[in-house]
C-alpha cells in the first residue's frame, strides 16, 4: 500500500501544472524529514572531505613545526596578532548572523529579515577578506616577509632563516586556501539572498540555508584553529 502511495506521489510530482509543496518536498523522498535528513547527511560527507583536506596540511605543518620550534617561534612573531584577532571576531559575529537567519526561516519570519541577516554575514566576510588582503597581506608584503617575493632574511635569525621562511610559507598556503573557501562562502549566500527574494523559502522549507550554515560555520572553525597555530605561537614579548 505505501509503495502505491509513493507511485502515485512520483506520478503527481511530473504531471503538467504541478506546483511543489510549500514544504518543499520533492518527489524522489516520501517525507520532508527524509529529505532534510539526507540533505544534511550529504553536507556532513562533504565537510568530512574538507577535514580531510586541511587536516593533510595541519599534519604537515605540526611534523615541521617539531623539526623546528624556533624558527616557527619566530615566524609567528613575525605577524600582527591585532590583524588576527579583528578577523577573529569578524567571523565569530558572522557565525552568529548566520544562525539568525536561519532561526528566521525556521519561525517564519518575512524575508526582508532573512535577507538583512545574510546580507549583513557577506559583509562580514567580506570584511574578513579586506581586512586579510588590503591590510594584513600587504604589510607583510612591505615588510618584506612574502616568499617568492622579495622576502629578506634578518641577520638576527642566523641558521634559523630557512625555518622562518619554511613557516612563512605554511601561513599563506594556510590562510590563502581558507581565504578561497570564505570567497565561496560569499558566493553560495548569494545564490541564498536570490532564493529568499523569490520566496523559496518558508518556516517548513529552510534546507538550503540550513545546510549553506554548516559550511559558514566550518569555515569559521577552520579559522578558530589557525588562529592560534599561526598567529600565538611561544607567547608575546616587549618588542617582537
Amino acid at each position: 500500500m505505501r509503495d502505491t502511495e509513493v507511485a502515485m506521489s512520483e506520478m503527481a510530482a511530473h504531471a503538467p501544472g504541478h506546483v511543489r509543496p510549500a514544504n518543499g518536498l520533492v518527489h524522489q523522498f516520501v517525507e520532508i524529514e527524509q529529505q532534510r535528513d539526507a540533505g544534511r547527511l550529504g553536507m556532513w560527507l562533504f565537510l568530512a572531505t574538507e577535514i580531510l583536506f586541511f587536516g593533510g596540511m595541519f599534519t604537515a605543518y605540526t611534523i615541521y613545526r617539531s623539526l623546528h620550534p624556533e624558527a616557527f617561534t619566530i615566524g609567528s612573531h613575525l605577524l600582527e596578532v591585532q590583524f588576527g584577532a579583528t578577523n577573529t571576531a569578524v567571523l565569530i559575529c558572522s557565525s552568529l548572523t548566520m544562525a539568525l537567519a536561519i532561526r528566521s526561516a525556521q519561525t517564519g519570519k518575512g524575508r526582508g529579515t532573512i535577507i538583512s541577516w545574510l546580507l549583513i554575514t557577506m559583509t562580514l566576510g567580506a570584511l574578513f577578506l579586506f581586512l586579510k588582503f588590503r591590510f594584513e597581506w600587504y604589510h607583510d608584503y612591505i615588510e618584506h616577509i612574502v616568499p617568492g617575493f622579495g622576502f629578506q632574511n634578518h641577520a638576527a635569525w642566523g641558521a634559523n632563516a630557512p625555518g622562518v621562511q619554511l613557516f612563512m610559507c605554511f601561513y599563506f598556503f594556510m590562510t590563502g586556501l581558507h581565504a578561497l573557501h570564505m570567497v565561496v562562502g560569499i558566493g553560495i549566500l548569494t545564490v541564498l539572498v536570490i532564493m529568499t527574494a523569490r520566496r523559496r523559502f518558508t518556516d517548513q522549507y529552510y534546507a538550503p540555508l540550513e545546510i549553506s550554515g554548516l559550511y559558514w560555520h566550518f569555515v569559521d572553525i577552520v579559522w578558530i584553529f589557525l588562529f592560534p597555530l599561526l598567529y600565538l605561537i611561544g607567547g608575546r614579548y616587549a618588542g617582537s
